[in-house]
């Protein structure tokens, strides 16, 4: 059952300098796209629509989301980051002012590269918190990670701290975040390498 209070945010808008290209553009060990399994992970966990953020390659990742039928679902909304060369604080900050217009009361954050990250997950963790003065965050090992829920209440604070790759670590370090341990569910481990691909 999915809750109308709590937005979906996928960030895919990098170059992937490191991966030889864009994670947009990724497909997993069975050809499943990324960008597909991080709408369905977020739409199966509980959120109602997800916004996903592009930037490089954003022609080619729109290709990906047509082919897999997401365009033209009202579910699904595409957000341009105009500076996404910046880095994840870029891709956050266009998500965020593109959900301030909406009547979400949090944000549930993930990322295109995470592989086992799925809706259990993500269900998990809007288990441990809701609305607007929520923060919480998957971990794994005790390790923190994603995804990350942000209530209405912080999104000013992220957007002003969204710098460069650390995306909203800077203003979470300073807050009482709710951690949720995911361990026994997934690795919460990200792509960076083309050797990540095939571990």
């Amino acid at each position: 059952m999915s809750d109308a209070s709590v937005a979906g945010l996928l960030l895919a808008a990098g170059a992937g300098r490191r991966m030889g290209g864009p994670k947009a553009l990724l497909r997993d060990h069975d050809g499943v796209p990324l960008l597909d399994r991080g709408v369905v992970s977020i739409l199966g966990g509980g959120c109602a629509q997800v916004t996903v953020v592009l930037g490089a390659a954003e022609k080619e990742a729109r290709v990906v989301l047509d082919e897999t039928g997401w365009l033209g679902d009202d579910r699904l909304v595409v957000v341009h980051a105009a500076d996404w060369d910046e880095g994840m604080g870029a891709s956050l900050r266009a998500g965020l002012t593109a959900l301030e217009g909406t009547s979400a009361e949090s944000v549930l954050v993930s990322l295109v590269d995470l592989p086992d990250v799925d809706a259990r997950v993500v269900r998990r963790v809007l288990e441990v918190a809701s609305g607007a003065k929520a923060l919480a965050r998957a971990s794994y090992g005790g390790r923190p990670g994603h995804p990350v829920l942000i209530g209405r209440d912080h999104w000013p604070g992220v957007v002003a701290s969204a710098e460069g790759d650390r995306g909203a670590r800077r203003y979470l370090e300073d807050q009482p975040v709710t951690l949720c341990e995911c361990g026994d569910l997934a690795s919460g481990r990200d792509l960076d390498r083309p050797e990540d691909l095939r571990r």
